[in-house]
């Protein structure tokens, strides 16, 4: 008799992917502002926070354990508040946002790359402040941009394994998403299982992708009605 599917890795996918995409989305916003603005220390800046971009998830996980262990400096600032990380589906959130955060942060930069100067440099002889300019003419024009940036970013906060397992670990029903139960069930054997969370996994990329140009080819649309 087969047993019914279990869906929480599904849920706990998502709940990590939508946790960690709302906090990359800020924060990849705000450093793709900052880095535009830092002069000669760009390059330097843009490179470590594109680093995560290139490593190994594994790696990223490893770096986590590190900092948020219990002899890490995040670690025990955390375990004297009482928040436990590792281990559980907010471990997993921050990992799969450490690893999709460059996704956030290059996109989102080069959307504002192609922003006009000229506007900016018309804001600023107005008497505009530089967050004034951020959110109100930055943001708005490269909308596109950054809704993108934030589909992509979810997609692979969705799909993270080696850095979230690391972190999270493999707990059913708590921590396991829907690529750690992959690996799980073709450890096991059951390659039916395994293919069930394949097909799931990729009828959600088509959809984000599908959704991301849907949004573009809008925006694209609006623009030209403009």
């Amino acid at each position: 008799m087969n047993l019914p599917l279990d869906f929480s890795p599904l849920l706990v996918s998502c709940k990590i992917a939508f946790v960690s995409t709302a906090a990359t989305f800020f924060l990849g916003l705000f450093a793709a502002w900052l880095v535009g603005r830092a002069g000669r220390a760009r390059s330097a800046i843009d490179a470590l926070l594109s680093l995560p971009l290139v490593l190994p998830p594994t790696v990223i996980g490893f770096f986590i354990l590190l900092a948020f262990g219990k002899n890490g400096i995040a670690g025990a600032l955390f375990s004297g508040l009482g928040i436990k990380l590792l281990f559980t589906w907010q471990g997993g959130a921050l990992a799969a946002a450490a690893v999709s955060f460059p996704v956030m942060y290059r996109t989102t930069r080069g959307a504002f790359s192609q922003i006009d100067p000229e506007i900016i440099a018309a804001a600023r002889t107005l008497g505009m402040s530089e967050f004034r300019i951020f959110a109100t003419i930055m943001i708005p024009v490269a909308a596109p941009g950054i809704a993108a940036a934030t589909v992509l970013s979810f997609a692979r906060a969705l799909g993270e394994f080696g850095a979230t397992i690391m972190v999270a670990g493999n707990i059913p029903g708590k921590t396991q998403t829907m690529a750690v139960a992959i690996y799980t069930a073709m450890q096991a054997g059951n390659k039916a299982l395994a293919f069930k969370w394949v097909a799931a996994i990729f009828a959600f990329s088509i959809a984000i992708l599908f959704l991301m140009n849907l949004a573009t080819e809008r925006s694209a649309e609006r623009r030209k009605a403009r």
